[in-house]
């Protein structure tokens, strides 16, 4: 009987806890965006140093941030070891420290804004495969990838970027809470800029370390329709509809803005269904502006006005337009035009 009643204060006990929790919860609000927001681009680094006005054309359409990505090279998904820019002798002269530097002193020049977002290229495969097979391993994969992140965070911190991104798509490693911790604080010692990590639209609602940081970042390749037919605008806007109430879950938990860190579509039919894809993967899709334009204004007339919104960087944008079908990048394109449209009517 003594037994019973114990089991029943106890059960009972937990059962108020969580009414207290889940009324805690819901009396939360959404956390706003702070400042200005982002109207941003990824740039991609170029090969030889810029020979003067690329970003002019930026200026032109209302982009008032861009991203810029050094990277670190992996062999395979399971090696530990990463090398990066003070292990090679050649890499791209945009993703070293001096293209980093002149293309922010650039940017600066014209009132954009840059992010430093380092990325993890991985030898027949992608960031969100990195797994170890054993604890030893991850053990030496983390002290590596704490050494590459410092270093841009040290690069950052000399220019005065403003925000770091301290990982991209890490879906595999990311719920390595304890070792994220560590590496935040690492970085908060040496860099007083804001943090974000760019978690895969699969993966944010895992993240546990959002409290850590300054911005929840989201790789926003949503898929917003279920065939690979040209979509029209209703269908494009119900299927963010279906994602926004989770990314304002999210934003209600954790108390912090959103950035979308990369969006993109390709110029193709099927770009809503699986916007991820690259494009040497669509090419037997069906090319249209027409599809990639109404992405971006679904994107515009769903998502851009909502209050945690921080700001969003369309993937991507080439220093010197090139033609290749299909295509990431808005250049020239009809999604360009719609991107203007809104980057410059956009009251902020």
């Amino acid at each position: 009987m003594h037994y019973n009643l114990s089991k029943g204060l106890l059960f009972l006990f937990f059962i108020i806890c969580a009414l207290i929790n889940f009324s805690c919860e819901s009396n939360k609000k959404l956390a706003s965006y702070e400042g200005v927001k982002h109207k941003g681009v990824c740039w991609v680094g170029t090969r030889n140093p810029l020979s003067g006005g690329e970003l002019q054309s930026l200026k032109e359409l209302g982009v008032s941030h861009l991203s810029q990505t050094p990277f670190g090279w992996q062999k395979s998904v399971s090696e530990p070891d990463l090398n990066w820019e003070k292990h090679r002798n050649k890499i791209w002269w945009g993703e070293s420290s001096n293209g980093l530097l002149s293309t922010s002193d650039t940017a600066k020049a014209l009132g954009i804004t840059d992010i430093l977002k380092p990325h993890i290229w991985v030898r027949g495969s992608w960031p969100g495969e990195i797994a170890m097979s054993n604890e030893k391993d991850w053990d030496l994969w983390f002290d590596n990838y704490k050494d590459f992140i410092l270093y841009y965070a040290r690069i950052a911190e000399k220019q005065g970027i403003p925000i770091l991104c301290i990982g991209t798509e890490l879906e595999k490693a990311s719920h390595k809470e304890k070792k994220w911790r560590e590496i935040i604080h690492a970085i908060r010692e040496v860099y007083t800029g804001k943090l974000t990590y760019a978690a895969n639209f699969t993966e944010y609602q895992k993240v546990n370390f959002w409290d850590a940081l300054d911005y929840i970042g989201i790789q926003a390749y949503f898929p917003l329709v279920d065939h690979q037919n040209a979509p029209d605008l209703t269908q494009l806007i119900k299927g963010w509809e279906k994602v926004i109430p989770e990314i304002e879950q999210t934003n209600i938990t954790f108390q912090k803005p959103v950035i979308f860190t990369e969006i993109g579509y390709c110029n193709t039919e099927d770009a809503a269904h699986s916007p991820w894809v690259w494009p040497n993967e669509r090419r037997n899709a069906t090319l249209s502006e027409e599809v990639q334009a109404l992405c971006y204004e679904a994107f515009f007339e769903a998502v851009w006005d909502k209050p945690w919104m921080q700001g969003v960087y369309f993937w991507k944008w080439y220093p010197e337009p090139r033609v290749r079908e299909p295509d990431f990048t808005p250049q020239n394109k009809l999604a360009e035009k719609i991107m203007k449209k809104y980057f410059l009517d956009a009251k902020i």
